[in-house]
């Protein structure tokens, strides 16, 4: 008889089909009527567009490792709240104070500082509520999830990587010292997206170390796109205000690399992000190797 092929993976297709499903599940997460317009100042914060990558890598994950599908999909909506929450917060003026976010108001412009505090707040507090339904995920499933979830988003994670950046601004940096601020900033939440992934299954563990490898791969990688994006595009592509890092004087690997050293560095942590996706030993890693492509190749 002869070998069966595997079915036919078109990343396009595969990216709306589970686009729409976190899009349904977000929807429904943040339906209820909260007091006093807080739940629209969310909502706008959340359902503003974006391209999603978060929840993508949790369910590419998920799916190479054969895990637990409600599971997944709750992660998949708890890591995008988390990063909404943080967009909120690094966008108001006693962080970064920026007026633009996906090509809108930022949700402090639009409803008030006070108001974005509270919705960043609750965010928050969503994330970890949607990681622990009352049945449906195995409770240490569950606290697997909230643990890395937390760590990512917290002091050793992206609130500590925002703190260098916001320590480090008119003061130069080597380029270990801003892989380390990224690696926390950007690439915590990155890297936790896939390990939350790969926690809805069971992996071995030599497969569990290479996905978490990939996810650091493409966390930095991510990041080193977003400076190149940022002086290579409008404000208008974007969907944010261009030129900011250097107009505030913030180190980035354009501006420690030159343009080219930049792109060369994206495509070297990129063939990383590939060498680890064969080196996991999954039968099918697709999705996550199609990622892996769109991180380093967007142009926005």
């Amino acid at each position: 008889m002869a070998a069966r092929h595997p079915q036919a993976f078109v990343p396009g297709a595969w990216m709306q089909a589970q686009l729409a499903r976190v899009e349904q599940a977000l929807d429904a997460a943040l339906g209820a009527d909260d007091p006093a317009d807080l739940g629209e100042a969310m909502r706008y914060a959340v359902q503003g567009g974006g391209k999603r990558l978060r929840p993508l890598l949790v369910l590419a994950a998920c799916e190479a490792v054969g895990g637990h599908e409600e599971a997944a999909l709750r992660a998949a909506c708890a890591v995008e709240l988390i990063h909404a929450y943080s967009l909120v917060h690094d966008d108001m003026p006693c962080m970064d104070n920026d007026v633009l976010r996906r090509g809108k108001p930022t949700v402090h412009v639009r409803f008030g500082e006070a108001q974005a505090l509270l919705a960043g707040d609750a965010l928050q507090a969503l994330a970890f509520e949607l990681l622990t339904p009352e049945e449906g995920v195995a409770s240490p499933v569950q606290a697997t999830l909230c643990r890395l979830l937390a760590r990512a988003a917290g002091a050793r994670g992206m609130a500590g990587g925002q703190a260098i950046d916001l320590a480090h601004v008119g003061r130069p940096m080597a380029e270990s010292e801003l892989r380390r601020m990224h690696a926390l900033k950007t690439g915590a939440l990155l890297q936790a997206s896939v390990e939350m992934g790969a926690a809805c299954g069971m992996p071995p563990e030599p497969a569990r170390a290479a996905l978490s490898r990939y996810g650091a791969a493409i966390g930095l990688a991510f990041q080193v796109v977003d400076d190149i994006l940022d002086v290579t595009q409008d404000s208008a592509t974007l969907g944010k205000t261009a030129g900011k890092d250097a107009a505030a004087d913030k180190p980035t690997y354009v501006s420690l690399m030159g343009l080219e050293g930049a792109r060369a560095h994206a495509a070297v942590l990129l063939a990383e992000a590939r060498t680890q996706l064969a080196a996991s030993g999954l039968g099918d890693t697709r999705a996550l190797a199609a990622l892996a492509e769109m991180v380093v190749h967007r142009s926005h």
